[in-house]
């Protein structure tokens, strides 16, 4: 294809449209399983407004730009596109123009708090592998107080979970009980901060995310949501 002094790349075009990240992206391409205008399109290759591009023989609508969106989930609601059970979708909270974005990450459905949604997949493998250290904080409420010998060997020895050691920063939420804590965690492992209480005999019956990265909850109402930027 002759490239066009207003042609776009391929893949950075997918990213976009998919929510996925340019190297998946590129794996889709050398995979064969893209076309512009019914050719197989190759790595490197660019298109140009009005081509029609199709990944395995589903058309992608065009997307201009990034989109963040940062909300408040309840409890109650699931992080997946379809409902499970009787328990509603995030995405039931949503408008439609907002149906394509992906969660990046997720909360389970008893947990609350922050989760950011996007189209931009390079962004997500950036806030979500463990490689990039992203700190996430959670206020957490236990049935029970939580004895201080259980305190250090969480903070300062870790807890061993099937699917490694599990360490956290704690700190009590307030000098009159010990069950409310500041939770902090670098990790995001499934269901990571009820397994480890719970290996311990400790059951969360309050578990609520206030910052994921650099982006904060504030004041936002349950249920609700902001268009944010890239920080």
């Amino acid at each position: 294809m002759e490239q066009s002094p207003n042609s776009l790349r391929l893949n950075k075009h997918l990213a976009l449209s998919m929510g996925i990240s340019r190297r998946e992206a590129d794996n889709l391409i050398d995979k064969g399983v893209v076309r512009i205008n019914d050719q197989v399109a190759t790595l490197g290759a660019r298109f140009v407004d009005g081509d029609t591009i199709t990944v395995n023989d589903q058309k992608i609508a065009a997307k201009t730009e990034y989109q963040y969106l940062v909300m408040n989930k309840p409890v109650g609601y699931v992080c997946s596109r379809r409902q499970q059970g009787e328990h509603p979708t995030i995405y039931e909270l949503l408008p439609p123009e907002y149906y394509n974005l992906k969660t990046v990450g997720r909360l389970d459905r008893d947990s609350s708090g922050i989760i950011i949604l996007s189209n931009d997949g390079d962004f997500t493998y950036q806030m979500t592998h463990p490689s990039f250290n992203k700190t996430k904080i959670y206020n957490v409420r236990l049935e029970n107080d939580l004895a201080p010998l259980h305190q250090q060997m969480i903070s300062d020895h870790g807890i061993t979970l099937e699917d490694g050691v599990s360490k956290l920063q704690l700190e009590r939420m307030n000098d009159t009980d010990r069950k409310s804590w500041i939770v902090t965690m670098h990790e995001g492992r499934n269901r990571q901060i009820r397994r480890t209480f719970g290996s311990l005999g400790y059951t969360v019956d309050k578990l609520h995310r206030t910052n994921f990265g650099n982006y904060a909850l504030g004041d936002l109402k349950p249920g609700k949501f902001e268009i944010s930027t890239k920080l």
